[in-house]
């Protein structure tokens, strides 16, 4: 067993409800282990520029309903060079920090390989509502985030039953299409519109028309914030306004945007958080670094974070030239099978929502 006295722990990227309840379960697991916790205020940047507070049983008493991040967060490009880099690496001496756990999404998991790199072990937990990280079934926020959205919803659609009128509803996931997609099931949504998958317009415009042949009254259409529209807009505004030409429905748009990383976060984010980070606590003191806490098939595992940023590149269609010649080819061809796992599930997903509303 590694033997540590002090880690550092940061949140970094767009903040993500749950992301407390991990710092808390991270600060318990550590103290039970006899390992003291720095808090890093402000993700990375903090790390550059000497900022943290001591984290005990005591400062995190009351966090674990909070949301956001109340160690706050930060987009760090200086964190990026080399400079950067080093003066984080010096800070971490000077105070005696033996290994960070980095809490957030692929950027903050680029920067924490990058500090394992430099002689600091780091672990990543995935923490984003977007669910965008493919090596992870789940990523914590995920579920807090869809349910504020489908309270929304649900909200929008009492009113488009009063007044007989449809509304196209934005949300968040940059270009994963989960939020959207789940939350159109959950709201029963005439369509859901996703990157991942082809959007018939007009089948979804006959199908708009039928439902209100058929005495549908109130009509709601969830819209992933990655589709663009063929006239180069966000689609979701685009097709309010096709809805409306093209059948004379009262159609209106709404975008929820930041909203939905807010609120309490739920039952299922604060559970899978504490797992997570008492996964990640354990590695460390197992001597390993550099890997990623992920739930794969209702498991909590780890991958090496270059696996999973190269799995999720893959998926998105975004290999580099020499992405894969660090992996043998049993390696890509796990990497093949997880894209795989995760075009089924959104595919299946997708189908649902023709059937359900």
């Amino acid at each position: 067993m590694a033997k540590f006295s002090k880690i550092g722990v940061l949140t970094s990227g767009g903040d993500a409800q749950g992301m407390n309840a991990c710092l808390k379960a991270i600060t318990h697991k550590a103290q039970e282990e006899g390992i003291e916790v720095l808090g890093v205020v402000g993700g990375y940047s903090g790390l550059i520029h000497d900022q943290f507070v001591d984290m005990n049983t005591k400062s995190v008493a009351n966090i674990v309903g909070l949301g956001g991040t109340f160690l706050y967060s930060d987009r760090c490009l200086e964190f990026q060079t080399e400079e950067g880099m080093n003066r984080a690496v010096e800070v971490c001496k000077k105070h005696n920090i033996d290994a960070i756990i980095a809490i957030g999404g692929d950027g903050t998991f680029r920067g924490a390989t990058d500090l394992t790199a430099h002689g600091i072990p780091t672990i990543g937990i995935p923490g984003t509502i977007d669910n965008d990280i493919t090596a992870t079934d789940y990523t914590i926020g995920f579920d807090t985030s869809m349910n504020v959205t489908l309270d929304m919803i649900d909200c929008l659609r009492d009113t488009c039953e009063s007044h007989k009128r449809c509304n196209v509803v934005e949300v968040m996931g940059r270009n994963c299409g989960q939020i959207a997609l789940e939350t159109a099931i959950a709201s029963g949504a005439l369509a859901a519109v996703i990157p991942e998958v082809p959007f018939d317009e007009e089948a979804a415009l006959a199908k708009i028309k039928q439902c209100r042949e058929d005495g549908k009254r109130g009509m709601i259409v969830v819209v992933s914030e990655g589709v663009i529209a063929p006239d180069g807009r966000k689609f979701g505004e685009y097709f309010a306004e096709k809805i409306e030409e093209e059948t004379g429905i009262e159609t209106k748009f709404a975008r929820f945007a930041h909203v939905v990383r807010g609120g309490k976060p739920t039952v299922r984010d604060r559970v899978t958080a504490a797992q997570m980070a008492s996964a990640a606590v354990d590695k460390l003191l197992e001597g390993k670094s550099n890997l990623v806490i992920c739930e794969f098939d209702g498991e909590i595992v780890s991958f090496d974070i270059n696996f999973a940023l190269i799995t999720d590149r893959m998926y998105k269609n975004k290999l580099k030239d020499g992405d894969l010649d660090k992996f043998n080819d049993e390696q890509i061809a796990e990497m093949k099978k997880i894209c795989e796992k995760r075009r089924k599930e959104i595919n299946d997903l997708y189908h649902i929502t023709n059937m359900y509303y």
